[in-house]
């Protein structure tokens, strides 16, 4: 009977856990800033929704379901979850993007640059991400 063995990861600095907890960091307080200016829809947001097709009466409910999403990814105990969810929103930003046009490098791969670095903050701080993608 075969069994199935998930690699113990090796041991992480300090210094690795806390540019962790930095990259979470920055990522957590950039999304907290969107969904800010999302529940407050200045004429910025209006226009930014009507440039890429949307009505700028959602911008409420995409601050609601990014501040979710953040709100798990901020948590320990929920922090992968949150990730996951926050990876299919910023999907949607960059298939947005993509479908109005936008510049390649400072919009559509913005939300990927975010998504990055929200993954690389989880490795560097979560032993069980470390696990599950042994590097």
């Amino acid at each position: 009977m075969a069994t199935l063995s998930i690699a113990q990861p090796a041991h992480v600095s300090n210094a690795k856990i806390r540019v962790g907890y930095t990259l979470s960091g920055l990522a957590t307080l950039f999304l907290l800033f969107d969904c800010t200016i999302k529940f407050i829809n200045p004429p910025q947001v209006a226009e930014a929704s009507a440039h890429i097709g949307w009505s700028a009466s959602l911008a409420p409910t995409l601050g609601a379901i990014l501040l979710l999403c953040t709100s798990l990814y901020a948590i320990p105990r929920t922090s992968i979850l949150g990730a996951v969810l926050l990876t299919g929103y910023l999907g949607g930003a960059v298939a947005t993007h993509l479908r109005v046009g936008d510049p390649l490098f400072s919009h559509v791969l913005f939300p990927v640059y975010l998504g990055v670095m929200l993954w690389a903050g989880l490795f560097l701080r979560d032993e069980r991400v470390r696990t599950l993608l042994p590097f």
